[in-house]
């Protein structure tokens, strides 16, 4: 049997995770209390597979925290990162709307907690809030514009344009941007090869352009000139 504090600190547990989350803010305390109740946590080392493509799915992960990256691969093996997440994000929602294996994969790239919630305990829970769908609907939409512009680019924007349009986004007029994933699964995220992202920044930073500090940092120091190959 499980012992009162133990299942009092699991509760919690959960009720946190869920608190994170935009999809759950509407929702009342005995409810988020609810959604706890069947909730699960589990930890993952840097490099660790969450899930795998294939896999069934009928769960909705939340990241509480960590990174995770969220990655397809081609028929030839090449992999695509589609993008990355970090605490409060959540993953594997489509399940939760059709009974289908799931089709990308996660991989942790840190140390990362995950909230694991019972997809057909929560669609009961669903069915009396339907705000939590429609939330869910809005978040969906948000990433499939995002593909549609990420399929955009790598369509009609030739390599340089892509680094500096990536660099411009990132930074959202801030002059300092701290990669969130390593340069390898940047260059796969905008479709080019890891020796080609490297010139092409250095290519940048002998212009002047911007300046590499370390593996994940990099200045901008002239914002104009990237808005210069973005808009030519």
């Amino acid at each position: 049997m499980e012992c009162c504090t133990c299942s009092q600190e699991k509760n919690l547990s959960g009720k946190t995770c869920i608190a994170k989350v935009p999809i759950f803010s509407s929702l009342t305390t005995e409810e988020m209390l609810e959604i706890a109740l069947i909730t699960t946590h589990r930890e993952y080392r840097k490099g660790e597979t969450i899930y795998l493509a294939g896999e069934k799915g009928e769960r909705l992960f939340v990241i509480h925290q960590g990174k995770v990256k969220i990655s397809k691969l081609s028929e030839a093996g090449k992999e695509q990162v589609l993008r990355v997440l970090g605490s409060g994000d959540f993953m594997g929602e489509l399940s939760l709307f059709i009974r289908s294996p799931l089709d990308s994969n996660a991989e942790a790239l840190e140390p990362t907690t995950v909230c694991i919630i019972d997809g057909q305990k929560l669609n009961r829970i669903i069915s009396k809030r339907p705000g939590i769908a429609v939330k869910i609907i809005g978040e969906l939409s948000k990433r499939l514009q995002n593909t549609e512009h990420l399929l955009e680019s790598l369509s009609l924007r030739d390599v340089e344009e892509r680094v500096a349009n990536t660099l411009l986004k990132m930074a959202n007029n801030n002059p300092e941007i701290v990669l969130s994933m390593s340069k390898k699964d940047l260059a796969s995220h905008i479709g080019m090869s890891q020796e080609t992202l490297s010139r092409k920044l250095s290519l940048f930073q002998d212009m002047g352009w911007i300046k590499l500090i370390g593996q994940r940092k990099i200045l901008i120091l002239d914002v104009e000139s990237l808005r210069g190959v973005v808009n030519t």
